[in-house]
């Protein structure tokens, strides 16, 4: 296997999670994350569906950045939700982060995601810089 095709974490200031994984992995061109609306401290932040969209941004915005990649390198998002009525909300910031040509993406009603307390939780590929 050449380092063309060996996948390797990118190295993010996001709080440490306990559960085995990476917040982002990049392989032969693409970076795969998912993001989730939780602070410097792992602590889901307060402040309804606008804010925890937001953090979810953000974290993906440093998480992209770590890598030597921006928001015009996300080429698709799939949204999840915990209530269709938040879509509004996730439509509208989106629209802050992304211009056009906008990434594809697919957004998903779920009845509950990892943490009770999160609305919110983004997967996203985009295309990434191979190290040298």
């Amino acid at each position: 296997m050449n380092a063309q095709t060996k996948k390797h974490p990118v190295k993010t200031e996001l709080f440490a999670s306990k559960a085995p994984l990476e917040w982002a992995i990049v392989n032969n061109g693409t970076l795969y994350t998912a993001q989730i609306p939780i602070d410097e401290t792992g602590a889901v932040v307060d402040g309804g569906i606008e804010a925890q969209t937001r953090q979810t941004f953000n974290n993906l915005v440093h998480t992209l950045e770590c890598a030597g990649e921006s928001m015009d390198s996300v080429l698709q998002v799939l949204i999840y939700v915990t209530d269709r009525e938040y879509l509004k909300t996730v439509n509208s910031v989106y629209g802050e982060y992304f211009n056009a040509p906008y990434p594809n993406r697919a957004a998903v009603v779920v009845a509950g995601l990892a943490r009770e307390e999160m609305l919110v939780e983004f997967v996203v590929y985009a295309s990434a810089s191979q190290p040298e």
